[in-house]
């Protein structure tokens, strides 16, 4: 499915420690177990971290400038969230890493006491070099950014201008270990760069192995501070090109990485994507729990399962809400738009079978009216509803995957 397969694999061991960090790095106060496979390849698993227990396959909610938008986190608990992200390369420049670790860390600074994942900053590295985050990662064609802020990104790392206030700054892979530190969240992210889909397949072997060195780097960064408090993820790159794929996914193994996070550019079409996944499977490391950069649709979901992928991060549940989007269980596009005229006298709420008041007691017709005048309670309440059903689907698949009916579930909640 890539563009490419002519290329050899090199072996992974060309590529082992060269004593930058111990090889047998340790994790004390988090471990993760898988609990049951099914014959679908989709897994249970355990995910233990200093600030409790997840079951997995789970969503992780993003909460980019320590926020999860227009819902508290005590609204995220009431919607049974189970861990949520923040994004470094957001928080270093506001209100920046320092002041936050002042405060006492991401979890005390935004009164969340679940588990909590921060990323690298190297997705809003590549950001800003290529445009849209999203679409170029994703292979859609991009709406090129109307300021380019990035610099210059180099083996030493990345320099570019603050969007707050035009400042010159640095990521590198030193530190966004130091950032992710101050910021205290239990799981951290190696750095990395995302190269997009339209540069050439030199620009990305070139790139994935960069990202390897970089991986190096940072995990004997982490280690100079490694108290136990937080457990490190490498991320597999190589674009649609199989055999960068492979190479990268056994380095990843091969080092002592708590996790393994799926990255980059992932083709231009679901199957390309969905073969990315499948060349990496038989590479990933076993034992460890495996993240989806960026994905959380619905059908997304439910495919990757399949593939061993345990933990998923997406902007769409709360993003969709601002719009007037409503994730619903068993529609055949995932969800409704309550400014469609079809709901000006719907007397009906979200859905009645949920158990949280945002979807079982507002009925469509007001949200609908809530939309129309401005009212920011419409999107609070759809926030939160969404949160929910993705809560709610994570809770069903797991069942499902136990039951051996991932199949049938499918099938509930996007019927053809």
């Amino acid at each position: 499915m890539g563009k490419s397969k002519s290329q050899k694999t090199r072996p992974a061991a060309e590529k082992l420690p060269s004593g930058l960090f111990d090889p047998g790095l340790d994790y004390p106060n988090f471990s993760f177990e898988v609990t049951h496979n099914d014959g679908s390849g989709a897994r249970l698993g355990r995910l233990t971290t200093p600030h409790g227990a997840i079951e997995t396959p789970n969503f992780i909610f993003c909460g980019t400038k320590a926020s999860i938008k227009n819902l508290s986190p005590a609204q995220m608990k009431e919607a049974k969230t189970d861990i949520i992200l923040a994004n470094t390369y957001h928080l270093m420049i506001q209100p920046g890493a320092e002041l936050v670790q002042k405060m006492g860390g991401l979890h005390k600074f935004m009164n969340w006491n679940g588990p909590m994942l921060t990323d690298s900053g190297g997705f809003q590295v590549f950001s800003m070099g290529h445009g849209t985050c999203a679409d170029e990662i994703k292979g859609r064609v991009a709406t090129p950014n109307k300021k380019n802020s990035l610099l210059e990104i180099s083996e030493a790392g990345a320099r570019f201008r603050s969007y707050l206030d035009g400042r010159e700054l640095k990521l590198n892979p030193e530190i966004s270990m130091d950032l992710q530190r101050k910021l205290g969240a239990d799981l951290i992210v190696q750095m990395d760069e995302c190269p997009p889909y339209h540069v050439s397949r030199e620009y990305t072997a070139q790139s994935t192995e960069m990202s390897a060195r970089w991986g190096d780097r940072s995990l004997a960064a982490f280690e100079k501070s490694h108290d136990g408090t937080q457990a490190l993820y490498g991320v597999v790159q190589g674009g649609v090109y199989e055999d960068l794929r492979v190479e990268s996914a056994q380095i990843i193994a091969d080092r002592p990485f708590f996790g393994t996070a799926i990255g980059g550019c992932l083709g231009g079409s679901e199957e390309e994507m969905y073969g990315i996944l499948d060349w990496c499977r038989p590479h990933n490391h076993p034992d460890r729990p495996i993240h989806f950069l960026g994905i959380g649709r619905i059908k997304d979901v439910f495919r990757s399962v399949r593939y061993g992928i345990d933990t998923f991060d997406c902007v769409i549940p709360t993003r969709i809400a601002r719009h007037g989007m409503a994730l619903m269980k068993g529609h055949p596009n995932e969800r409704i738009n309550l400014l469609n005229a079809q709901y000006r006298e719907d007397p009906e709420p979200l859905d009645a079978s949920m158990d949280i008041p945002a979807s079982t007691e507002y009925s469509k017709a007001y949200l609908h009216h809530l939309l129309k005048a401005g009212e920011m309670l419409a999107m609070q309440i759809i926030s939160q509803h969404n949160v929910a059903v993705m809560n709610r689907l994570m809770r069903e698949v797991r069942a499902a995957i136990k039951d051996g009916t991932l199949d049938s579930l499918e099938k509930e909640w996007l019927p053809s």
